[in-house]
């Protein structure tokens, strides 16, 4: 039998070969640092790989009406829209827009939550992003009472 100290022995040692083989790099393979840098919401979606926005009833953002504290915004992002690939939850007025990027696949449900830093109030877009380019998004106000970011 293995005691304690010997699986975290081996465990160390799984991870000193894993990060010396590479393994970080994979990590940070799907990070799409252009579109984290955007600063509209329309040029952080077309880094993302949109071709166009169009508004639809299947994709829904929640969040509060009223922020009280912009530090920590709760918001979800889902849909109901089949063949998405990538899920985008963005605020208009933060100094780089997307907030979250998540990637999905048929067996993943497209239903996120994360939480954001809003400096003011903004509007607050989830955007599917479609196999083919098609974006379909949605929108909602998000009014923030104290300030969370650019002070």
């Amino acid at each position: 039998m293995q005691t304690r100290r010997e699986t975290l022995k081996q465990s160390a040692v799984v991870a000193g070969l894993l990060a010396t083989a590479g393994f970080p790099q994979f990590a940070q393979a799907a990070f799409n640092k252009v579109a984290f840098d955007a600063k509209s919401v329309q040029d952080a979606a077309k880094a993302a790989g949109a071709a166009s926005l169009v508004e639809s009833k299947d994709v829904t953002i929640t969040g509060p009406d009223i922020a009280e504290n912009g530090a920590v915004v709760p918001l979800g992002a889902s849909t109901s829209l089949a063949g998405v690939k990538q899920l985008l939850v963005l605020v208009e007025k933060n100094p780089a827009a997307l907030v979250a990027l998540f990637h999905v696949s048929d067996s993943i449900d497209a239903n996120f939550a994360t939480r954001a830093k809003m400096g003011q109030s903004s509007d607050v877009y989830a955007v599917a992003i479609m196999a083919d380019g098609k974006a379909f998004f949605a929108k909602k106000e998000v009014k923030v009472t104290l300030g969370g970011c650019g002070g």
